[in-house]
């Protein structure tokens, strides 16, 4: 008996401790070490996210009130029907005087944030009002000259006025840094004034300017509320800095790059209504300590388990493979044939039951093999014979007919041949109690039986065989080719005439019979019942008793296929092995 290299189950228990034990409480301490750094980083991110959250939320209600004062300009429809119908002459004097000017300085008042407004007015009856700031910043003296009125015509030609998005009402409006606000440290909310009584289209009758110190808008922006250590970046929408809260080496002006802060924390938040960005950017040293220590304490505590289950792991594992090994040696005395060796262990575990039903095993194993064995072979028999034993009846009953009717007619020459190519038939059908027989005795078979019918049938019925010589070397079971001929003749005529073709050859190790005819063909129903594997179908019966003895002597890989075409013909392939199997003698 062929000996298996197989890893003992000592080792293989280990290697389970190893994998099961061992390696998980690794990988767990490797995702706690993770999760308690991420816990850490992600507290600082969550703080630092809500300390921006909220200085952002200061400079949006900041931004939000100077965008209220604008919309107070922009929904005003007595503004926009007095910039409209404003009249020369004492009535428009009035209306300025009396009603548009206090309504522009109650309504830049009523914002908390230190802004510089500038009216820009298509309406050219409007008289300007402004002052000469000579380069100054107009800001410093606002409680002066709190608003400044233009004419259009001194920014139409400007690149932020021409390039001003298209005008959707209510919505379009811009924060930009224009003029000399950069200089002054501003940035501007520039917006339409439209009227919408003109058959319901937006008509820009006006252009306000609200001008802001960038200090004032981000006042709440304070790096000491995140840490000492950090520096909080604003960012405008062309990627620059703008303003700085913090230590840095950045300056006002410089191109914001993310990735120079590789080693540092950053978090962008943007200010919704301006788009700019506020970036806060931590040193991770603030937790880089404790992270350490962590990582520390986790791999000690990894080492000790692992020496640990290591330890124990061996002891089991030792402990465990003696039995099993006990076993394992009782179960190749048993592959051998040796069916009396035994095995004992103490106790009542799982072990000892095994030992005992490997004992008992050990002594009825023996002969319920031979018992089975016997039992097979005596029904595989049995099956052969009783399929054997239904071939043919009415074939003989046929022939002795034919037989009678030639000599009652006194055809005794072709009555000579009928009965020398009768007892051959049988002969070969008998074959002395075998089921095997050479390939060449089976188609000598199918010669004679195709010589009785021929004499029957004489120039009505034709046949070629075309056998390659290779396959007569080989053996089948017998009266494989006979039925499927007989059944020709019964079913399958078309007129007066009917040729078959009987081939043998090789294909794919395989030995392939074919029986092919030009007769009437199969209908598609028919062939369906004729495979119909229930005994009680009429048609088709001498096909399935062929197919089933090839496929209990040879298995269920071979067997007959049947193809046909009505008008046409039908083919019936019969494949079986190229093997030689051991006679089987029937008593």
């Amino acid at each position: 008996m062929r000996k298996y290299r197989y890893l003992p189950f000592g080792y293989k228990l280990m290697l389970s401790y190893c994998v099961f034990i061992i390696i998980p409480v690794i990988v767990i301490s490797f995702f706690a070490n993770s999760v308690y750094v991420k816990s850490i980083r992600e507290q600082l991110e969550s703080s630092v996210h809500g300390t921006v959250s909220q200085m952002i939320d200061n400079v949006s209600y900041k931004a939000g009130d100077v965008i209220r004062v604008s919309n107070f300009f922009y929904f005003d429809y007595t503004i926009a029907r007095q910039l409209r119908n404003f009249e020369e002459g004492w009535v428009g004097y009035e209306a300025t005087t009396n009603f548009f000017y206090p309504k522009i300085e109650a309504y830049k008042q009523a914002s908390s944030v230190n802004t510089w407004l500038s009216i820009y007015l298509h309406n050219k009856l409007f008289s300007e009002m402004y002052r000469n700031y000579q380069g100054n910043d107009p800001l410093r003296g606002n409680s002066d000259n709190p608003y400044d009125i233009y004419h259009i015509d001194r920014i139409q030609k400007k690149i932020w006025y021409l390039n001003h998005s298209e005008e959707l009402y209510g919505e379009t409006m811009v924060w930009k840094q224009i003029e000399d606000d950069t200089k002054f440290g501003r940035i501007s909310l520039l917006r339409r004034l439209v009227n919408m009584q003109i058959s319901g289209k937006l008509q820009e009758i006006g252009f306000i300017r609200q001008s802001v110190y960038l200090s004032d808008l981000f006042q709440a922006i304070d790096y000491t509320k995140i840490g000492s250590d950090a520096t909080i970046y604003i960012i405008d929408e062309d990627e620059r800095v703008k303003m700085i809260s913090g230590p840095s080496s950045y300056r006002s002006g410089d191109v914001w790059d993310a990735t120079d802060f590789k080693d540092y924390m950053v978090i962008e938040n943007v200010v919704p209504s301006l788009e700019w960005n506020v970036a806060a950017v931590i040193p991770n040293t603030i937790f880089q300590e404790k992270i350490n220590e962590v990582r520390l304490l986790t791999f000690i505590i990894c080492l000790i388990f692992t020496i640990v289950y290591f330890v124990s792991g061996a002891l089991l594992s030792n402990y465990f493979s003696r039995k099993v090994n006990k076993i394992v040696s009782v179960l190749d005395s048993f592959q051998e044939g040796n069916f009396h060796k035994r095995t004992n262990f103490k106790g009542n575990d799982e072990f000892s039951q095994i030992s005992r039903a490997l004992n008992e095993m050990g002594q009825n194993i023996g002969e319920l093999i031979h018992k089975v064995y016997v039992a097979d072979l005596d029904k595989k028999e049995a099956e052969l014979d009783m399929l054997q034993a239904q071939i043919n009846p009415h074939f003989l009953y046929n022939t002795l007919s034919s037989i009678s009717r030639l000599a009652k007619f006194g055809e005794l020459d072709k009555l000579q041949r009928m009965v020398i190519d009768l007892a051959k038939f049988y002969r070969l059908s008998l074959n002395e109690g075998r089921i095997m027989l050479p390939i060449g005795e089976e188609l000598e078979q199918a010669k004679a039986y195709i010589n009785i019918q021929k004499i029957k049938y004489e120039e009505r019925m034709g046949v070629t065989f075309d056998i390659d010589p290779q396959i007569l070397q080989y053996s089948t079971i017998k009266l494989i080719i006979q039925p499927f001929i007989e059944n020709v003749l019964e079913h399958a005529w078309c007129g007066d005439r009917i040729h078959m073709r009987i081939v043998g050859e090789m294909e794919d190790n395989h030995i392939v019979f074919k029986i092919i005819d030009d007769g009437v063909g199969i209908s598609a129903d028919l062939l369906e019942q004729m495979n119909d594997p229930e005994e009680s179908i009429s048609v088709g019966y001498g096909i399935r008793n062929v197919n089933q003895r090839i496929k209990l002597y040879y298995g269920q890989a071979f067997g007959v296929s049947i193809f046909s075409r009505l008008g046409i013909g039908t083919t019936v392939l019969i494949r079986i092995p190229t093997e030689k199997p051991a006679n089987l003698k029937i008593n």
